[in-house]
């Protein structure tokens, strides 16, 4: 099994490509600290910034429009790079058939930076209108343009800079064939802007081409998705519009609750929830996906634990500066589900104590402890606590209880799970808020039964291979 199957799964529906798997750097965090780093609080107080990159008349706007069509109960803003172009010169006026649009050196930057920078930390801005027949943008006035939940940029370069990047959630890059892009911009230029058709062939042999192979195509390799055909490839649009709204409700819920943290999803993530999601998918492949985001999940974690600074010599003789891990650790898994997860944190933490609770529900909210067996010394330690599906929350207040009833300070504790409802988040967020949460995906809820949708299922069932009927306690205790 390997990384592909994820990859052709996902492209035989869309035919959407997806660049691999991007984790970002884990957080550092200074030797004793407990509370969130103010980085991690804001990012989820900042708007989700799109990318929409690709060739001249590659479907870039098609796109963009979709994508803000199936958006609108959210507030969306479009920028699009054609507006940031320089004002030509008296000289560049007199040879304006020479002036080459599609190099990068055509555009205003700088200017683009601080008003992306600027809404990207909720501050309106002034976006210019560009008079295409002057070739001046202070010709009309600027487009006011407030803040908003999401913000696409537009434009055949947005990836060139790497500032623009860096400001972007998420790059998206049009592919169409050039044959198809050369008949949209010649029937465009001709039936639009009266031109003749051999000045566009001229202009796009000479500038759009060569600019293309130059600065547009090589800045692929940047996206995070790679979309064929343009607008017409509704199912990857579908996709795309799905995956942000995960994103944004994830950072309502980072807004209200610092002390909550979704690893940074990438579509190699999104696709190995699809297969451990899937009804069809067999046990052995449930199994390899999920430890795989289980690790994942562990190992970012552990990156929230105090660490201390450390001296080593390497073979060259050379010092490194780096850090040592906490030493003060153990695990707790909440039978059955949580000890899917003990594997994963054996292999991260060698040697690792691992304790276990069994909580079992009685009537409808009831619940009751009826087994713990934790570390004779776990009010010292640094506590893990393992279950891979927050439902309702009831079963992570006993056992958070628990733990601080055997002397565990409550910021000593960081619970891991795969998937969470929002209900669960908020009842364990709003009674515990120093403990830390790190889970992978947050889910749209809980249906009539309290049971997670979309979900996974049974998951004790699912990764052990057991019947249903086995753990019917199970499945009502979380």
């Amino acid at each position: 099994m390997n990384n592909k199957l994820v990859e052709d799964l996902m492209e035989c529906s869309s035919e959407v490509h997806f660049s691999g798997f991007h984790m970002e750097g884990l957080e550092e965090r200074k030797a004793g600290t407990e509370e969130p780093t103010t980085s991690a609080i804001d990012e989820y107080k900042q708007p989700f910034v799109i990318g929409v990159a690709g060739g001249s008349a590659s479907g870039k706007t098609a796109v963009c429009d979709m994508i803000i069509q199936q958006l609108h109960d959210q507030r969306v803003v479009l920028v699009n790079q054609d507006s940031f172009y320089h004002n030509l010169t008296e000289e560049e006026l007199k040879r304006v058939q020479e002036y080459n649009f599609d190099h990068p050196e055509a555009f205003d930057t700088e200017r683009l930076v601080s008003v992306l920078d600027k809404l990207k930390h909720s501050q309106a801005v002034d976006i210019p209108k560009y008079d295409f027949k002057g070739y001046k943008n202070n010709v009309f006035p600027a487009r006011r343009v407030n803040p908003a939940d999401v913000i696409i940029l537009e434009g055949i370069l947005v990836f060139h800079d790497p500032r623009v990047r860096a400001l972007m959630n998420m790059k998206i890059f049009v592919d169409t064939d050039a044959d198809v892009r050369l008949a949209r911009r010649i029937k465009r230029d001709t039936a639009d802007n009266a031109r003749n058709i051999e000045a566009v062939l001229d202009q796009y042999s000479k500038f759009v081409k060569p600019a293309f192979d130059d600065f547009i195509l090589p800045t692929k390799k940047y996206a995070d998705i790679i979309i064929p055909r343009g607008g017409d490839n509704h199912v990857a649009i579908d996709l795309i519009v799905q995956h942000i709204r995960t994103k944004l409700g994830q950072h309502d819920l980072c807004k209200i609750y610092p002390n909550l943290y979704v690893i940074q999803s990438t579509f190699q993530i999104r696709g190995m929830h699809t297969l451990i999601r899937d009804s069809q998918t067999k046990k052995h492949d449930f199994v390899f996906y999920a430890d795989r985001l289980i690790r994942l999940v562990v190992e970012h974690g552990l990156g929230h634990l105090p660490f201390t600074e450390k001296q080593v010599i390497t073979p060259t003789g050379s010092v490194y500066s780096g850090v040592d891990f906490c030493k003060r650790l153990c695990g707790v898994s909440i039978i059955r589900s949580g000890e899917s997860m003990e594997n994963a944190l054996r292999a991260c933490c060698k040697g690792i104590k691992i304790g276990k609770i069994l909580i079992h529900r009685e009537g409808d909210n009831g619940q009751q402890l009826i087994y713990e067996k934790l570390p004779n010394d776990i009010s010292d330690r640094h506590v893990l606590l393992l279950d891979p599906i927050l439902g309702t929350g009831n079963s992570a207040v006993q056992a958070i209880s628990l733990l601080l009833k055997k002397g565990v300070p409550e910021s000593n504790i960081i619970f891991l799970n795969l998937i969470s409802a929002p209900q669960g988040v908020h009842v364990v967020c709003k009674r515990f808020p120093r403990i830390k949460i790190v889970t992978s995906e947050i889910d749209i809820g809980l249906n009539e039964d309290f049971r997670v949708i979309p979900g996974m299922g049974e998951f004790g069932d699912r990764y052990f291979g057991t019947d249903d009927d086995d753990e019917q306690v199970e499945s009502r205790s979380r």
